[in-house]
């Protein structure tokens, strides 16, 4: 099944390609959305120093974080239709570009509300190249290993949000916070220069370059389901994932799901140094090391996932049903409750220090295995509008309350101690439990009633003939399926 409208003998079908130019494509895709994500948590090493050279105080410091997810936020709502008009290699190029200028705005700031400003607009201009990974992914790689392919795109932004406290922790040592900074913009400095000769991905985007190659019209083509007016647009990206949010119950309970696994995820970046420095003494540096447990939780929760996927595609008779992409929310979300549990009773100086260290790597584990099953369902659960405003409902609202606990979670460990805060998240996570067996089991129906599903389109045209027989041949995976997983 094709993620695009190119013919499945077309040799510009992006999964004709030679298996070296796919590899290719989703590397510099991958090697993109790591670095701004790395950009992201690589601040928190710098964070003390940062209080101290402006003078602000810990929530303000921490503020810096909370801005460059808060431009993320953005990026989900407005990249679909920039790619739309300009395909997806060009988009990246740009995005990761501007995003080191703001990352060399904030390194050369002398007040904070500068370092604020940069580090929003950071956040916003490489925010693209988190959301577009995935339509990347789907272009090049074949729909019946969603789950596959989102596994390896999922530890993009999972490994480079781990390394950054790692390496800016020692880099701070050797310098100061604005070295953090400066990392960064080497890093994005070599993934652009990789990234140059980039082939373009986007089923609508190669015909109208190759029409204007061979010096030919535009290609005649539907309209995007993204919109082509602003009030389409705005309809997609704004207005239908609010409205899903509230009365759809699929993507009800997958928000809620994914915001509170992504709160949990991020408040560690600002909790797991100061645990580690006040309850066992240890220094910014060794801190810092703890992260590579979570590398090692997102690898366990890739590997699982492709395991189940494969050996599960292997079982089916035929098509496999997209329920089927559930099964590693169903562990993954008992690992999270557990593994709170586990870290927020462990994190004392009478149990060894690697109690609470593995305890964040089963976290990882289980809260990738939620995201990668949950998102990847999202995928085929509507047709391309009623996804696109899916996905982006399930982006916004695990990225804005990543933004906004970390500025509260400093209080919440003073006042209610570590053990009962992390206790309060795992209690609030028990009724997630319930949420991939519901959607195993009535996801089919719910599906069915839901007016998205009946929808084919937010445009008042017939269906082509070779989109009608891609949607009666399986799970439709329209060629705007590109929302953010940081």
């Amino acid at each position: 099944m094709l993620s695009h409208t190119l013919g499945p003998d077309d040799p510009d079908n992006p999964m004709n390609w030679p298996t070296h130019r796919r590899i290719y494509a989703s590397a510099v895709a991958w090697a993109m959305a790591f670095t701004v994500a790395y950009g992201l948590t690589t601040y928190t090493a710098g964070i003390t120093q940062i209080v101290e050279a402006f003078n602000v105080s810990m929530t303000k410091a921490i503020s810096g974080f909370s801005l460059y997810l808060f431009g993320i936020f953005f990026a989900p709502i407005y990249t679909p239709h920039l790619s739309e008009r300009h395909g997806r290699s060009t988009i990246y190029l740009i995005s990761i570009f501007c995003c080191g200028l703001f990352h060399l705005g904030a390194s050369l700031s002398h007040s904070f509300a500068s370092l604020g400003v940069c580090r929003f607009f950071a956040g916003f201009t490489g925010g693209p190249c988190l959301v577009l990974i995935e339509g990347t992914f789907a272009d090049v790689w074949s729909a019946k290993t969603t789950n596959t392919y989102y596994a390896f795109l999922g530890v993009a932004s999972y490994f480079g949000a781990a390394s950054g406290p790692v390496v800016g922790n020692f880099v701070i040592q050797a310098g100061n916070w604005r070295w953090a900074e400066y990392v960064t913009i080497m890093l994005i400095l070599i993934v652009f220069a990789f990234g140059i000769g980039m082939p373009e991905t986007y089923g609508r985007e190669i015909p109208r370059r190759r029409n204007k190659t061979r010096g030919l019209a535009p290609p005649q083509q539907p309209p995007a389901e993204s919109g082509v007016t602003i009030g389409q647009m705005a309809t997609v990206t704004v207005l239908n994932p609010l409205k899903q949010l509230f009365l759809e119950p699929i993507v009800t309970m997958i928000c809620f799901c994914l915001a509170l696994n992504w709160v949990v995820t991020f408040q560690w970046f600002i909790t797991v140094p100061v645990v580690l420095q006040t309850v066992y003494g240890f220094s910014p540096q060794r801190a810092g090391l703890a992260f590579i447990s979570a590398v090692g939780g997102a690898s366990l929760a890739a590997l699982c996932t492709i395991a189940i996927e494969q050996a599960v595609y292997r079982s089916c008779k035929s098509t496999m049903a997209i329920e089927k992409r559930l099964i590693p929310a169903m562990y993954g979300s008992v690992l999270m409750t557990g593994s709170l549990f586990w870290v927020g009773w462990t994190a004392d100086p009478k149990i060894h220090y690697l109690s609470p260290i593995f305890g964040t790597a089963i976290f990882i584990w289980g809260g990738l295995s939620v995201l990668i099953s949950l998102v990847t369902y999202l995928f085929d659960a509507y047709p391309p509008a009623g996804t696109l405003a899916a996905l982006t409902a399930a982006a916004c609202v695990r990225i804005a309350v990543a933004g906004i606990i970390p500025l509260v979670i400093v209080q919440a460990f003073t006042n209610l101690t570590g053990a009962w805060a992390l206790s309060v998240f795992a209690f609030i996570s028990i009724p997630c439990w319930a949420v991939p067996f519901v959607l195993y089991k009535w996801g089919p129906a719910l599906r069915a009633r839901s007016p998205y599903s009946r929808s084919l389109s937010i445009h008042n045209y017939t269906p082509l003939p070779m989109e009608m027989n891609r949607m009666s041949a399986g799970p439709y995976q329209g060629a705007e399926m590109q929302n953010v997983q940081v």
